[in-house]
């Protein structure tokens, strides 16, 4: 009986600790929003017309192209390095 309570005391740990990696990434992700929203100016911003409006909408897609590709290299990535691991593990198992 002893042995069962520690495993569910041990798996309670180690949900506790996923929950705490979790919300430190949401904490981080909202001190990075409250820094952009800070930067958003408070009155309307000069544009220079319809030229300077299609300026700004190009940069903003370049910007979020670079974020997506950026974000498809790092999905890769992890693809990469998980195929690696997959292997590693078929291989002990197969030991």
């Amino acid at each position: 009986m002893q042995q069962k309570v520690d495993e569910i005391i041990e798996h309670l740990s180690n949900s506790h600790q996923q929950l705490a990696r979790v919300l430190e990434a949401k904490r981080h992700v909202a001190v990075r929003m409250a820094q952009i929203v800070h930067d958003i100016p408070d009155q309307h911003p000069e544009l220079d017309g319809f030229d300077g409006l299609v300026d700004s909408a190009q940069v903003v897609s370049k910007s979020v192209v670079s974020y997506l590709n950026s974000l498809a290299d790092l999905q890769e990535t992890i693809a990469d390095n998980l195929s690696h691991i997959m292997k590693e593990l078929a291989g002990q198992e197969e030991e």
